[in-house]
């Protein structure tokens, strides 16, 4: 599945509306997810994040290149 988190793997999860009168139609709760710059391997990568992954500190951001300085 595409929408899922990249670190934890945490991906929507199925249920129930349920209305007054106790009527069920299905829903879909999807995770918070992010499209941050990481740092993986040594070098900078998008990665599709969820929030709780990007609190808890298991995601390291890349620091930010500026467009043509050398390494």
């Amino acid at each position: 599945m595409a929408r899922a988190c990249d670190i934890c793997g945490k991906q929507r999860s199925v249920g129930h509306n349920v209305s007054h009168a106790n009527n069920k139609t299905k829903r879909l709760w999807r995770p918070n997810l992010q499209r941050v710059h990481a740092s993986v391997a040594g070098g900078g990568r998008r990665l599709l994040v969820c929030t709780r992954c990007l609190r808890s500190g298991r995601v390291l951001k890349a620091a930010p290149q500026r467009r043509g300085a050398t390494a």
